[in-house]
């Protein structure tokens, strides 16, 4: 027998089919409270503050823990975040192209101020299983350079670069870690990206990158692995990238393949 149901209106473009309503109607107290939560974001604006928790939970008539789980929802979203002992609205996400192009021309595009923070830079023997991703043999040298994201003073990832030292030999002396390394290696030593491999994936961080970063550990974080070759398909170097999951996004264009 067939069913038939009324459809329900759509919402928000790109948002939850029927607002994340179970079909059988029952909506958790949390949800109900996080939808009520969402419209005071929306007319507070970027850089409003929440009221207290007490007041949200006398206005919502809610537990104070019923309201902790729907402004939990809202900060891992990225709706929100903290500042000092307040709870403030947080500005859109920034957009990364997963594309051959730096950390700091995809901030700049976006009207923000890119920097880099340098944890260490450290040379040591290439293990076996690094050789072939950077291009040389197991224990020839190699960098190893580990930098903090920021955007505009704010801290929102973290930059693990390996390459060999045969390649770029005075990565200590000449490159400023504050700049971009893409740019140092087409303008300084005439060398020029042709392809990568890239791989996505969620992870939680570890307590010593949470602390780098300066987020919580449950903050759910964005991990970029990629592996790039030079316009002659000679491998170059290995990036292992930490995005806040609650900052970014990734955009990609695809293209048709017959």
């Amino acid at each position: 027998m067939n069913q038939h149901h009324t459809p329900s209106a759509p919402g928000a473009p790109g948002g939850p089919v029927r607002s994340g309503v179970p079909e059988h109607g029952r909506v958790p107290k949390y949800y109900a409270v996080k939808a009520r939560l969402a419209l005071l974001v929306d007319e507070l604006g970027e850089g409003g503050t929440l009221p207290t928790e007490r007041d949200l939970a006398v206005r919502y008539e809610v537990s104070r823990e019923t309201l902790r789980q729907a402004l939990r929802e809202l900060l891992l979203e990225g709706r929100l975040r903290r500042q000092g002992r307040g709870t403030v609205v947080a500005g859109p996400k920034l957009e990364q192209p997963l594309s051959l192009a730096s950390y700091t021309e995809g901030v700049r595009r976006q009207g923000r101020r890119p920097g880099r923070s340098v944890v260490s830079l450290d040379r040591f023997p290439c293990p076996d299983a690094l050789a072939p991703e950077v291009g040389v043999a197991p224990g020839a040298p190699v960098w190893h350079m580990e930098r903090v994201l920021l955007a505009d003073d704010e801290r929102v990832g973290l930059e693990s670069t390996y390459v060999s030292e045969a390649r770029v030999p005075r990565l200590d002396t000449e490159f400023d870690p504050d700049s971009s390394f893409y740019g140092y290696l087409r303008e300084r030593l005439g060398i020029t990206f042709g392809d990568a491999d890239e791989r996505i994936e969620t992870v939680l961080a570890t307590p010593r990158e949470a602390l780098l970063i300066g987020t919580p550990p449950a903050l759910p974080m964005l991990l970029l692995h990629r592996v790039s070759r030079d316009e002659e398909g000679l491998p170059l170097e290995r990036v292992r990238t930490l995005y806040r999951g609650d900052r970014f996004s990734f955009t990609a264009r695809l293209g048709r393949q017959d």
